[in-house]
């Protein structure tokens, strides 16, 4: 049980570092082929899509940066973490909040839920 909580801690990392601070491309190692995203206002399907919405949100900012503020934690299969984003849009400097829960299933991100927030 160990092992399976440090790859999922890992993964988180990666999910972060690689996907959201790094390439949109990284979905298609972080996920699931079936993988379902669910925001707020949409449901996104697959590694195709997920890396589409990445890279959108990174063409919204420069110096986009995601980092943790709490977790990972890990029970069975899911996955929570709360990080703190800041970047610049043309309006000036933006900062938010989100929570996350993932599913793991083979090593993989197979769902994921997320609420944000914009904060003053």
């Amino acid at each position: 049980m160990a092992e399976a909580t440090s790859r999922s801690h890992a993964l988180y990392h990666r999910w972060l570092a690689e996907l959201w601070n790094g390439s949109p491309e990284a979905a298609h190692e972080l996920v699931t082929e079936d993988f379902a995203g669910y925001w707020p206002d949409r449901t996104v399907r697959g590694p195709a899509e997920l890396a589409e919405v990445v890279a959108q949100t990174q063409q919204m900012f420069t110096d986009l940066t995601f980092a943790l503020a709490v977790g990972p934690l890990v029970e069975g299969d899911l996955v929570a973490g709360r990080w703190l984003g800041s970047g610049a849009s043309p309006d000036g400097p933006a900062r938010f909040a989100g929570n996350d829960v993932l599913r793991v299933r083979d090593g993989r991100i197979a769902e994921y839920w997320v609420g944000t927030v914009t904060l003053g």
